[in-house]
């Protein structure tokens, strides 16, 4: 499908200093976006606080729901009407809204969720960041399904990252995640935004096929369905029900693995081609570090300060954290010499056993968590670092690195 480019009424260019929230809202609209709805809570309100003041300017419309619940399904019904919609969260509120993502992945409904991660678990550190719902994002919702989840580390990619999410939930039918954190939503810095031209838009798969012809669920080559506006003369039935390719009920085996298995695949055998990732000193790192969001950047200097004590250090920074880079992960797991990982999350490890399935057992794996509250010291990575090298210079394997770090 041929990409589209921005609406230029949406697109605010040039340069502007922004925060994190300030500039998903620029991404959204730049995106095509024009129909939020949300409920507030810190600290991802700013978001649409924004929007409910750009939209109206441009033909769209932002509804304040009386709970995530509400705004989480208020957004697909937009999305059936013909508007690209999302909503924004933080973790309670990502909570309330699972069993709808469920509900958009099983009627492959193409949305944006934004959450804003905080300090939990429930209501927990309203103002202060964390990354603890990353697990909660790839496996949430019940049932089998695939998420794409996009983690942006800086306002700049606050932008680039929610057009980009916009661009993949249009493509692959699904609803997809923006995992920020709470201090690269707060934090402002420099977001230079190109014009609409330069803008890439995936567009609407909207069905070529007459009325009598189309099955709403009926997978093309690429096992993505085209799309139908309602009100527009198909008739078709949308529901979170097992269903066949009209869109109707059919409860059954046959049907629901045929079902299943489409949703699982369609991301399944993309995954690498949507693996996004920043390498920073990769080339002949003897320790490498796995850091996502601003942890990612704390884990940077981390990285430099081992550089300048002659530790070979490198950070691999997922932007698309689901699908997993996992062929990435597998080479770098099989890199003759290779110390280890050192995984460093505002978490009590949840990315951390990701990267343990993939090495399996093959280099040790060391966590640096953090519960969230406040960022990761530099000094705190690089202690990690240290004993991981540590491991490797005295040539005695994982169990006497496993004594390093007691």
């Amino acid at each position: 499908m041929k990409l589209a480019h921005a609406d230029p009424a949406g697109v605010l260019t040039g340069t502007h200093f922004l925060d994190g929230d300030q500039a998903c809202c620029e991404g959204a609209l730049a995106a095509g976006s024009r129909f939020a709805a949300g409920y507030p809570i810190t600290p991802s309100t700013e978001i649409v606080e924004r929007f409910s003041q750009r939209v109206p300017q441009i033909g769209g419309m932002f509804l304040q729901m009386e709970d995530e619940l509400a705004a989480s399904i208020a957004i697909q019904g937009a999305v059936w009407a013909g508007a690209k919609s999302f909503t924004v969260t933080s973790g309670p509120g990502f909570s309330l809204m699972m069993e709808h993502i469920g509900y958009a992945a099983m009627t492959e409904t193409p949305c944006v969720f934004v959450d804003v991660q905080r300090g939990g678990p429930s209501t927990g550190l309203p103002t202060l960041p964390a990354q603890a719902d990353m697990m909660q994002a790839r496996w949430g919702s019940h049932g089998d399904y695939q998420i794409i989840a996009l983690c942006p580390s800086s306002p700049q990619e606050c932008f680039d990252l929610t057009v980009h999410a916009f661009n993949l939930s249009e493509q692959f039918r699904v609803p997809v995640l923006v995992m920020m954190d709470e201090v690269v939503g707060h934090m402002t810095e420099k977001v230079v935004i190109p014009p609409a031209e330069q803008i890439e838009i995936y567009p609407r798969r909207y069905t070529t096929l007459p009325p009598n012809e189309y099955q709403a669920f009926q997978a093309e080559d690429d096992l993505v369905p085209q799309f139908a506006r309602a009100g527009e003369g198909y008739h078709f039935h949308v529901t979170g029900l097992t269903h066949d390719e009209h869109g109707y009920p059919a409860m059954n085996v046959e049907t629901q693995h045929r079902l299943v298995a489409r949703l699982m695949e369609k991301i399944r055998r993309n995954a690498e081609a949507l693996a996004r990732n920043e390498e920073y000193r990769l080339d002949d790192a003897d320790v490498v570090v796995i850091a996502y969001g601003i942890t990612a950047r704390v884990a940077m200097r981390a990285v430099q300060m081992a550089r300048e004590r002659g530790v070979r250090a490198g950070l691999l920074r997922p932007q698309v954290i689901w699908p997993f880079p996992e062929k990435r992960l597998r080479e770098l797991a099989e890199r003759n010499g290779l110390a280890g990982f050192v995984v460093a999350e505002m978490n009590c490890g949840q990315v951390c056993y990701e990267v343990e399935r993939l090495v399996a057992g093959r280099v040790p794996v060391l966590l640096e968590p953090h519960t969230g509250g406040t960022v990761h010291k530099p000094e705190q990575i690089l202690d990690a670092i240290l004993k991981c090298s540590a491991g490797l210079q005295a040539g005695t394997g994982t169990q006497a690195l496993q004594e390093v770090t007691r």
